[in-house]
């Protein structure tokens, strides 16, 4: 039925009362436009160092065997009391075994921890993070005692750090505020213990908290633009420090087709970031991290019982990044450049689609063959931009890159891919010193065949004849010179925790920083 002009008015009118001058229209936003707020999350305990134990503090006691240390400021019937618990129990000292008291003395908690005769360095942070892991819920002060050296006073306030993190800013609170009461690491040298942590491990518990707090939140508060802004806050005030950010623009003009092809779905653009700290001459060593804010797969989108965990996928670049700003705290003499290749992978009418052909800054083409396998794409560009932008002596790659890693790995150990044997060494060595293991897995020629295409120089996927985790080095591999020192560490299986350990609570584990800060402070380039 039709309606005449003079019939139509009342929905004309309906009409104009729905634009601006009536109700407002819907603007574009990006999110629900809805702030989560500010809240940080509740107070860590703070940690410090003095030369007795505080009479009302829960007493932790690093043991390497069944005599109690001289600085366990225990009576001579409290110290009876404890000797025969542990004959009761069995308990021996030995290494990740514990026993914990009550009832000894005026002190609310005896808490007994186990390093072994021959325990190193890691093993005295393990027993801290251990002991912050059992008296988190402690309403008292806490003290450590037990500790052989000024170095290893260090190393224990490193592992309480590390064994207390926790993120709850989103959480709605009690009225009664989770335990902050202080840490004191007992040394008779305070002063050196003290001048031993800030010298090296207050960066390095500073950068993994970073990196934690990073992969905890939520994907729609960390994209590349906001990645870009906490990298900026966090570095604030450090000496020696540039920190140089390209957009999408600045990527299209260099010719950045797959760092930017992985973005295109997304309206939060991408974002090369590099962060050079110079506390020495000479070239740098270059740190790359795949940077993937949220990872849907893209067009080859992700099952829904595994995409929850994607915005993990930055776990590369918030370690590098986390790597700088330990050094960089410390002042470390090093010269290093973490790069963050930062996208967000989504799909959308402009995304990238498996069949796409695109170019990167060197030159080289690439057959996208799967939108789920991005990371390597836009490692690809970081890579090439890093060689010739600051000719770095080396690089290292680090991602959270196959699941290939972690299938052939579990959560214990990265992957780890070179083509040099001394290199491989230099990070075995590093990674179980610290307790960031990494297993080397194979390159091999035929392997190599794997990433080849019928129609570019190279295809992002399509794994036969190598294992996943192999062709995805590969493929790194063919934007590497042939001359550069380089290394790939697949992270996957390393990123998260399902359970809690000493030194690692559940959730992501900060993986990388400890095994980077190591190693930069090791390795030079050759004179």
């Amino acid at each position: 039925m039709s309606r005449s002009p003079k019939s139509r008015l009342p929905f004309l009118a309906l009409a104009l009362a729905l634009t601006p001058l009536g109700i407002a229209q819907a603007q574009p936003v990006m999110g629900s436009g809805i702030s989560l707020g500010t809240e940080a999350s509740s107070p860590a305990r703070d940690v410090g160092f003095a030369s007795s134990a505080p009479a009302d503090a829960a007493l932790v006691v690093v043991m390497q065997g069944t005599a109690l240390p001289a600085d366990a400021g225990l009576s001579a019937a409290e110290s009876a009391a404890v000797a025969a618990a542990m004959t009761a129990d069995g308990f021996e000292g030995k290494a990740d075994s514990k026993l914990s008291l009550r009832g000894i003395g005026s002190r609310p908690r005896v808490l007994l921890v186990g390093v072994g005769s021959e325990a190193t360095a890691l093993d005295f942070a393990t027993a801290a993070g251990t002991a912050a892991q059992d008296l988190k819920g402690e309403k008292a002060p806490v003290a450590i005692v037990g500790l052989p050296s000024a170095d290893l006073a260090a190393e224990a306030a490193l592992g309480y750090h590390l064994g207390q993190y926790r993120f709850d800013r989103y959480k709605s609170r009690g009225d009664e505020p989770a335990p902050a009461q202080p840490v004191t690491i007992v040394h008779s040298d305070a002063a050196a213990a003290q001048a031993a942590y800030t010298a090296h491990q207050a960066g390095v518990a500073e950068g993994v908290r970073f990196v934690r707090d990073l992969i905890n939140e939520p994907p729609s508060v960390i994209y590349p633009e906001s990645f870009v802004d906490r990298t900026r806050e966090a570095f604030r005030g450090l000496t020696n420090v540039e920190i140089e950010v390209l957009d999408e623009a600045a990527m299209r003009r260099l010719g950045m087709g797959a760092l930017v092809g992985v973005g295109q779905g997304s309206p939060r653009g991408s974002r090369l970031l590099m962060v050079t700290y110079r506390g020495a001459s000479g070239a740098p060593l270059a740190l790359v991290g795949k940077g993937i804010t949220f990872d849907s797969g893209g067009l080859s989108i992700k099952s829904g019982a595994g995409m929850v965990e994607m915005k993990a996928d930055m776990s590369g670049a918030a370690a590098v990044v986390g790597t700088a700003l330990s050094l960089a705290r410390t002042r470390a003499p090093v010269h290093v450049v973490a790069v963050a290749a930062l996208a967000e992978n989504m799909p959308d009418g402009n995304a990238q689609r498996p069949g796409d052909v695109i170019r990167t800054m060197g030159g080289k083409t690439i057959e996208i063959v799967n939108t789920d396998a991005e990371g390597r794409l836009v490692l690809a560009d970081a890579v090439q931009y890093v060689a010739e932008e600051r000719e770095p002596f080396a690089i290292v790659d680090i991602a959270t890159l196959t699941g290939s890693a972690s299938a052939a790995l579990g959560p214990e150990f990265a992957a780890l891919f070179t083509r040099d044997d001394a290199i491989a060494d230099r990070f075995d060595a590093v990674a179980a010193r610290v307790g960031e293991p990494v297993w080397r897995l194979p390159l091999h020629p035929r392997y190599a065949e794997a990433v080849k295409s019928p129609i570019a120089d190279v295809k992002n996927s399509g794994n036969s004849p190598a294992p996943g985790a192999s062709a995805g080095a590969h493929f790194i591999e063919a934007f590497i010179a042939e001359d550069m020192p380089w290394a790939h560490i697949d992270m996957a299986g390393t990123m998260w925790a399902d359970s809690s350990k000493p030194l690692t609570p559940a959730g992501p584990t900060g993986y990388g920083v400890r095994l980077l800060d190591a190693l930069a402070r090791e390795w030079r380039a050759a004179q």
